[in-house]
This record gives structure tokens, sequence and C-alpha cells, in this order.
């Protein structure tokens, strides 16, 4: 049965939600129904969310709350208004009418924050591995009455933000086209797919990575990509940085594929996880901007930037993220401490 309180963090918010629901459905077969509510932590009064906790509704038996953006909570005295509720709803065990799920695409919080939480009652949400993914889009297709062939697979990988949140609701775009026990293709794909795609870490790399454009367009090109990313109500700077790490790690293996003037073979092309010919487009446009050091460079470039956020919070994301792209489309992997004209 669901206890007070659950801290669920990491950038795989698919498996995360899942997890809250399952939650959310144990404590609704307990107590028959639960008032549910949804807040983020950047926008909303931790008084409030307490005061809500703690208030008893005539018509409803339980309440259910999920905050986002946990890792916003850091003033002292929201910590302490929250253990204050916590510490006594944690003594009555599995027997709490109020739960309270604190949720953050971070991998962690306020280190007092989390101490207030049972460690049977965290988890952190790790994203998938790549064979991971590949049989969880297999199988969610086969659940619905479909197949799908391994180089669609792929493709569907290289076109989506590959969390499990994001593939379920592209690749149920699908269901909508085709009839059941219909076989999905490449070409399938890059045909449902290339229309109305959100903007994500993947195509921002597309930007990025269009070598016919001079790195001063693409790189306005790819601004106006993380804008637009940053508008939307769930963006995260975690999972933009993490998306372009998994480019850049997948770029490295093109350029060792083709090293030495190498020209891999089919197999070792799908082998390597460039199975579709959109992969091998955008990773050769790829190769032709950033050499093997630079690429190694960027990489390193996008694990400091991930810790310059962890650690300073959202305040100047934003620039931080600016210049990020910046050193990575203008400057190649270089750092600097001032923009050039």
């Amino acid at each position: 049965m669901p206890s007070a309180v659950y801290l669920y963090t990491g950038p795989e918010s698919g498996e995360r939600n899942d997890q809250i629901s399952s939650l959310k459905e144990s404590l609704k077969k307990k107590y028959g129904s639960s008032d549910d509510f949804l807040f983020y932590a950047d926008d909303t009064r931790i008084e409030d969310v307490v005061a809500r906790l703690r208030t008893e509704s005539l018509f409803t038996p339980a309440t259910f709350i999920v905050l986002r953006n946990a890792e916003q909570i850091k003033n002292k005295s929201d910590i302490e208004l929250l253990a204050s509720w916590i510490e006594p709803s944690l003594l009555k065990k599995n027997d709490s009418p109020s739960v309270l799920v604190l949720e953050s695409d971070e991998v962690s919080v306020d280190s007092k924050l989390e101490k207030l939480v049972p460690k049977e009652n965290k988890k952190i949400f790790w994203e998938m591995f790549d064979n991971r993914k590949e049989q969880w889009i297999s199988d969610f297709f086969r659940k619905n009455g479909y197949q799908i062939d391994s180089d669609a697979i792929q493709t569907v990988l290289d076109m989506v933000e590959n969390n499990t949140d994001t593939l379920r609701s592209e690749c149920s775009r699908f269901f909508m086209c085709f009839p059941q026990n219909h076989r999905i293709s490449v070409s399938d794909v890059e045909q449902i797919l290339s229309h109305d795609r959100e903007e994500s870490a993947f195509t921002l790399f597309d930007a990025m990575s269009e070598s016919s454009e001079t790195a001063e367009k693409r790189f306005e090109n790819s601004l106006l990509i993380l804008q637009k990313i940053l508008l939307t109500k769930n963006s995260s700077s975690v999972m933009i940085i993490a998306g372009l790490a998994s480019c850049f790690r997948r770029l490295a293996v093109w350029h060792s594929l083709h090293s030495g003037g190498m020209s891999p073979d089919e197999l070792a092309l799908k082998s390597s996880g460039f199975a579709s010919k959109t992969a091998r487009t955008q990773y050769s446009k790829a190769s032709r901007i950033w050499t093997p050091g630079q690429t190694t460079a960027v990489s390193a470039l996008l694990s400091k930037a991930d810790m310059d956020i962890r650690s300073s919070g959202n305040l100047f994301q934003t620039t931080q993220l600016t210049m990020m792209l910046y050193e990575i489309v203008i400057k190649k992997g270089a750092g600097c401490s001032v923009y050039e004209n």
C-alpha cells in the first residue's frame, strides 16, 4: 500500500510516470477514490501543497499529490514545512490517506529534502540502454497488434527523443494510420514521424549538424530550436544535454567506423546502430563538421555543462545552454570566456 511520501528522480520520465500511476491506483483501490493534484515547485507555494495534504475532504477519502521540479525546493523554511507533515505521516506506516510524490528530471534533490524520504521510497529512473529501447519498441508494437522491422526501430530511435513517454506517444500515431497486423517499415516511419515533429535534443542536433549551412546559420537555427524546447512546460536542461551527449557518442562511433579511410560494410553499420538511411546521412554530415578530436572535446564540454547547471540550478540555465551551443557549433568543442563577433 502507498506510504506517505516518495521521491522519484531521473531522466526516464516514461517509467517514472508508470510507477506514479501504479501508486495512484493502489491508493484508489484501498480508499475507493482520491483527489489527485499536480503542482510544480517553481510556481507553487509549499504551504499550499502542505495545506492540501492536511485538509480532509468531506467527499473523497484520500489525496494524491505529485510535486514536480522538486530540485527547486531548497529554501530551509519550505523543507521544514514539508518535514512537519512528512515525519508524522510516516509514523502511520502504510496507512496514510494522503500521498506526496516528489518528482524531478534531475538525479538528486537537496540533501535535507532527500533525508525526509525513506530509502525504500526513493528511486532514480535512469535512461534506458539502447538495447532495451529497441526491445521496448518491438514489444510495444507487438502488444498493440503490429510488427516493426529492425531497421524501422532504429529509425524511430533516430527521430524521437528516447524516453518511454515520448516513444509511447509517437509510436501510438502509427495505430491511427495503419490497420492491425501491418508491418511497419522504414518508409512508414519516415512518412509518419517527419510530420509535426516536436522539437527535442535530437532535432537540435539535426540543426547543429546541417553541414550545408554556415556555422553562424547553424548556431542561429539551433538557438531557435533551443528556445522552443525551453518554452515547453516539461523542458529540462538535463534531458537536452543527455540527448546531445547521446548523439555525440554515436558520432564518435561513426568516426571509429570510418577511421583510416575505412568504408564499413552493411553489417558493421547496422550492428553499430546505423541501420537507417536517415541516421547515416545525419552522421555523415556531422562528421564533416566535427573531427574525432573535436567530438571528444564536445562530449567533455557537455559533461561540464551538465555539472555546472546542476550546481547552479535553473536560474541561469538558458544562458549556460546558449554558451554551450556556441562552444559546440562555433568553437567546435573549444571553450571560450566571451562571445566572439
